[in-house]
Parts: structure tokens; sequence; C-alpha cells
């Protein structure tokens, strides 16, 4: 059975140091987090942007500094978020991505709730971030909030702009999408062609038992504070404590973790020099 990845989302768009007083929020905080865990286990650095007031931002300049601070540091797939909660202009959410050229970024490939907005990806937006993301020679990791997502991915192979192997992030226990149950993670997992490989992303309490679950079953697991901003009930966990815990389990199972370099053989991604 393959090495298991272990994805970390650093920050997210929401967290605050009120929050949790371990969320980095600035280039280098980002970069040092990172740096911690790497040593953890991490293989992949997902990572949203912070303006100086802390709030989510689209600047593809903050995202250029995250993405050298975090490659200065680390060996780390760098893998950005193209979502929609620091702004909803389509070639302000794709600009980073045309400008860094990261390994990975983040894909999601359909509309949902979220508790306070709608989360619109239209069929022509999903398709203008993925061209970008082509031409930049980004692969995406495809962000599932429902089943039906599943389908919209496969659509941009068959359009030309996605290239298999496709690579899942099952977002579960959301509140507005699908449930954080051991029945919709196998339906999931079994929806997608075969040459595919998956994550899961699960929020809150669910995070443990989800990532339990899918190491268990052969998928590979992200935590991180923004899904996630403890580490048991009423203790805020920091980023590498939790990504020390999956990697525990993982060696436990007998899979152990994937380096990063490992996890790009797996996702089928060739490291380019910067």
């Amino acid at each position: 059975m393959n090495k298991v990845i272990i994805t970390v989302a650093l920050n997210g768009s929401l967290p605050t140091k009120e929050m949790n007083p371990h969320v980095p929020m600035t280039p280098r905080e980002l970069g040092v987090t990172a740096a911690k865990c790497q040593e953890s286990g991490a293989a992949i650095a997902h990572v949203h942007a912070r303006d100086s007031d802390g709030h989510p931002t689209l600047d593809p300049e903050v995202f250029e500094r995250i993405h050298a601070e975090i490659s200065a540091r680390t060996d780390l797939i760098v893998q950005i978020s193209t979502g929609a909660r620091a702004g909803t202009d389509t070639e302000e959410r794709a600009e980073p991505v045309r400008r860094i050229r990261p390994e990975m970024a983040s894909l999601t490939t359909g509309s949902m709730n979220f508790p306070n907005q709608v989360y619109s990806n239209s069929f022509e937006v999903v398709e203008r971030l993925a061209a970008v993301m082509k031409d930049s020679g980004t692969k995406p990791e495809m962000e599932i909030f429902e089943a039906g997502m599943i389908e919209n991915a496969l659509l941009l192979v068959k359009g030309g702009l996605a290239e298999p192997p496709l690579h899942f992030d099952f977002v579960l226990g959301s509140r507005g999408s699908q449930p954080a149950t051991a029945r919709q993670l196998m339906f999931l997992s079994e929806s997608i062609p075969g040459d595919a490989t998956w994550t899961v992303a699960a929020l809150g309490r669910w995070q443990l038992p989800m990532g339990i679950l899918a190491i268990g079953m052969g998928g590979h697991v992200r935590v991180g504070l923004e899904d996630n901003l403890y580490y048991r009930y009423g203790e805020p966990a920091s980023n590498e404590q939790l990504v020390a815990r999956m990697t525990r389990i993982s060696e436990e199972s007998e899979r152990g973790v994937a380096t990063p370099d490992n996890a790009r053989r797996m996702l089928n991604i060739q490291k380019v020099p910067q």
C-alpha cells in the first residue's frame, strides 16, 4: 500500500489568532510553521493569503512571498488556494497561479453553501481556473464538497482542461455540504477513476476519525488549523501537532508517510525550478 501523503492546511481564510494563537498569518510565519510541519511528516502545504490586517486576500504579491518563504525553508509541495472567500473575481482568483506557477492549486469544481455565503463556482469559472492551471503546469487538487463535483472534474478531462491521473480532496463535515461519515467517504472513493488519488479533509472534531479511516482505506489525509483548531476538546492545536499525530497513526498502520518527493511521484507532479 502507498505511503500516506499528509497535507497541512496551515491557515485558511477564517481562523484568527484570537481563535487559536498558533494560526500563522504572515508569509514568514507560514514559512516557519511549514518547516516544522515537514519535520513532523507533511508533504504538502495548502495556503491562503492574508493582508496586513489579517483579512483574506487574493493579492498575488502576498502569495508570492508565501511561496518564497515556504520554498526557502522546505521541500514541501506548495498548494495555493483559488477559493473565493477572499474575492469572487475569476481573474483575481487565477492571477496567483499565473504568476507563481506553483506545483499545485486547489480547484473547487462546483457551487455549494458555506454557513455565511453561497460559494459560487459556475462551469465558466471552473473551466477558466482549470485552463490557467493547465497553462501554468500546476496540478489541480479537485475540491469535492458534493458528490456531483466529481463528474464536473471528469468533464474537465473530457474538455482537455485537466489531465489524468486526477487528485481529489473530499471535504467532509462542512455545514451545507456532505456529512463526515464512513458511508459517504466510501461512496466518494468508489466514484472516482481507478488511477486517481484522494485525500480526506474533515472539519472540526471529524478530522481525526475521518483521517484514521482514510489511512485504513488507502487514501491520504489533510489536517491543519484551517479545518480544525483543536488537538482535543478545549486544547488549542498547532499545525505541527496535528501533522505529527497523523504521522504516528500512519506509521502504526505500517503505511508510513510520504516525503515531498514521494508525493510528487505518487501525484505525477514534475518539479520545475522556480
